[in-house]
């Protein structure tokens, strides 16, 4: 699996960015993926900032909830992270991550969980 993610960079507190992760790689099926969003900022460990399942469920960390937003395009092999009323604290190393093992139900939060990443987009928050 490869992963590409998109649309990060500087924003003022307040203001929004979307990020897209594409998704690619012969014998992996998108569809058949959980997919998350992690962070990590200098000093910090990386830290799960949403995740969704093959069938849709979305879980949100309590610190994004109301402002973040994940979503998945299956059709188009891409998940989003709708990020609005940003703040300080949000600047980071944004990543995208795969779990193309996952059952249907399954909603990984822990970044063992997931075997494929891509490298990152920074995303800075500040005026």
């Amino acid at each position: 699996v490869q992963l590409q993610a998109y649309g990060g960079g500087l924003v003022q507190p307040g203001g929004f960015l979307t990020l897209a992760c594409e998704f690619s790689g012969s014998g992996y099926t998108f569809s058949r993926s959980a997919m998350g969003w992690f962070r990590q900022s200098p000093g910090k460990e990386r830290e799960v900032v949403a995740a969704i399942s093959r069938g849709g469920r979305t879980y949100h960390v309590d610190s994004v909830k109301g402002r973040f937003s994940i979503s998945r395009d299956n059709g188009k092999k891409m998940v989003y992270l709708q990020m609005n009323s940003l703040k300080s604290e949000d600047t980071a190393v944004y990543y995208c991550a795969a779990d193309s093992t996952a059952i249907l139900s399954s909603l990984p939060i822990v970044a063992s969980d997931y075997e494929s990443w891509g490298p990152g987009t920074q995303v800075t928050v500040s005026s």
